[in-house]
């Protein structure tokens, strides 16, 4: 092979050529065509992202939503037990085991019920074992066939923390917070183990999480076995708010969008709240933590507020409740009140909607829960005149802090 000035002479670049295909295998033959050049590779085009489903939008169950995502929540008063309520629902024992059958008692509430995402009562006495005994005032034991009938007349959680809480001891606490569980009745206010006080009650509705923190201001001078099995504090003061507050604060970390507070405290049959009920609510409210307050224990409706864009309820009454005196008639008029709760684009959630409902303890001659609305949905409780003064009664006290012209409205069920 010769070079010349560092290029190869025309003879030796034929002849190394000639090495080189028959090395590679690619010599062409004699009089072949030229090959077609390998396809070479190509960067494919990237694939176009699949885009994300819209959320579905979710109003809820309560009045028309005025954002994507809604959750309506309603409370009500104290499940108040005496004789004269629970005879009258007495009934053969059945394959269940079950003496009593209060849904008929409670039956008018279902209407409503079904139109709120979340139900919340409260279990203001403790429950007897099946088959009793049953007592009334002053230590309640209360029927325990009462937990299936709230279950089936639509509530979902049940406040246990009230003046009776331990009227039974440990073992009537334990009885009432496992009849709750077997009824599928979430529950807070009182607690079988140490710990489980500290950890807030987070309940789902509608795909919104939402806290419900209670206490008492009282145990009628009665002590807990253990100081933590009520949310109670045995030295003022006794509903604390600074363990709502941190309660609340716990709740919102463990994913809690909506919280609400719920006090077992006030003066009994008072139509107005006490200084200390309004200084509690604002206290929560002011914390920051808190989307609704309210309060029960008095047995007596008691006003709603707008304060700082937020709602206050200071006595829903109760629930049900035997025949009080005249000079009592507070004691057989009750509140429901549903609030709805819209989340905003930037994702905090607002109060777009407070309505309430006026009903009464019998009908027909007989304990019912009665609605005195002036649809009438369950025709007339009473009579004509006197469900017109419960309504008005609780008008008057509904709306005496300005709940009126704030936005709370009557909540007629036949029109939604």
């Amino acid at each position: 092979m010769e070079y010349v000035t560092g290029t190869m002479k025309l003879p030796a670049l034929a002849a190394a050529l000639a090495v080189v295909a028959l090395a590679v295998g690619c010599a062409p033959e004699p009089g072949a065509e030229p090959a077609e050049p390998a396809p070479q590779p190509t960067a494919e085009a990237p694939a176009t992202p699949t885009p994300e489903p819209e959320p579905e939008p979710q109003p809820g169950a309560g009045p028309a939503c005025p954002t994507e995502r809604c959750v309506s929540v309603a409370v009500t008063g104290d499940l108040l037990f005496h004789e004269g309520l629970w005879t009258p629902y007495a009934i053969p024992t059945n394959e269940q085991g079950d003496n009593f059958d209060f849904v008929p008692l409670l039956e008018g509430q279902r209407a409503y019920l079904d139109r709120t995402d979340l139900a919340i009562c409260q279990m203001e006495t403790p429950l007897a074992p099946v088959g009793g005994p049953y007592a009334g005032y002053p230590a309640f034991s209360t029927p325990p066939e009462l937990a299936k009938a709230v279950k089936e007349v639509g509530y979902d959680v049940c406040t246990t923390a009230s003046n009776h809480t331990v009227d039974q001891g440990t073992e009537g606490l334990v009885r009432t917070l496992d009849a709750l569980d077997a009824a599928g009745i979430a529950h807070t206010g009182s607690y079988r183990a140490e710990g489980e006080r500290d950890e807030p009650l987070i309940v789902e509705a509608n795909g919104v999480k939402i806290a419900v923190i209670t206490s008492t201001f009282s145990l009628n001078g009665l002590h807990a076995e253990h100081e933590w099995q009520v949310d109670y504090r045995e030295t003022e003061p006794r509903v604390d708010p600074e363990r709502a507050i941190a309660k609340a604060e716990r709740a919102r970390e463990l994913g809690a969008e909506i919280v609400i507070g719920v006090q077992h405290i006030g003066e009994e049959y008072w139509s107005e709240p006490t200084p200390g009920q309004v200084e509690l609510a604002h206290q929560l409210h002011d914390s920051g933590q808190f989307d609704f307050v309210y309060q029960h224990h008095a047995h007596a409706v008691q006003p709603l507020e707008s304060y700082g864009g937020k709602w206050v309820l200071y006595g829903t009454g109760n629930t049900i409740s035997e025949s009080a005196p005249p000079a009592q008639q507070v004691n057989n008029e009750f509140l429901m009140t549903r609030v709805q709760f819209a989340q905003q684009p930037d994702g905090a959630w607002t109060t777009t909607d407070v309505a309430w409902n006026a009903a009464t303890n019998t009908q027909n001659g007989g304990y019912k829960w009665c609605s005195v609305m002036p649809d009438a949905p369950q025709g007339v409780c009473q009579s004509a005149e006197f469900d017109a003064g419960v309504l008005e009664r609780t008008r008057a006290t509904v709306n005496a802090m300005g709940a009126a012209e704030a936005g709370a409205r009557e909540w007629l069920i036949t029109q939604e």
